[in-house]
């Protein structure tokens, strides 16, 4: 079973954009990402690109979008929906369709930094290893031996690390 994960943060330029980068990747086909935001941006950050980049993923892909894509009857079946800022954590979110199980992993967000570009691109590099970390730990979780109450709280508890 592939299971359909929506990353939501109020710009979608960066932090749920290498959240789905990350899990398309660490989630080998159990898992199909995707990204969106209440107030995106109309384009990916740069260093959040150019991290990509650099770590060999195709970034032809990634665009900032609106999650209204997501709220239609005829959008993908979502089975999580995780929150990675604390501005789309706490905006009314669309009615999803499948009711998906909801999480909120807060993050800090890289594109607020100020500084030289190396500051920045280790403020994104930081960012990338704490999803990857919390999103390699979602990937390996025994999803279909748990019930709805216990994986809400496995997935929950991921946000505060091991």
């Amino acid at each position: 079973m592939t299971y359909t994960v929506l990353f939501l943060c109020t710009g979608n330029s960066a932090r749920s954009i290498l959240a789905e980068a990350i899990l398309n990747k660490v989630g080998a086909g159990r898992f199909q990402a995707y990204s969106a935001g209440s107030q995106p941006r109309g384009a990916v950050n740069p260093y959040a690109l150019e991290l990509l980049k650099r770590l060999d993923y195709d970034i032809s892909q990634f665009r900032s979008k609106p999650w209204d894509e997501f709220a239609s009857a005829d959008s993908p079946k979502l089975d999580f929906v995780i929150t990675v800022c604390d501005n789309a954590a706490g905006e009314v979110c669309p009615i999803w369709p499948g009711q998906p199980m909801t999480a909120h992993w807060g993050m800090p967000d890289p594109a607020a930094v100020e500084g030289s570009p190396a500051e920045i691109a280790v403020a994104f590099a930081d960012t990338y290893r704490m999803l990857n970390n919390r999103l390699s730990t979602f990937a390996n979780l025994k999803i279909s031996g748990l019930d709805r109450i216990s994986l809400q709280k496995k997935v929950a508890d991921i946000a505060s690390g091991p």
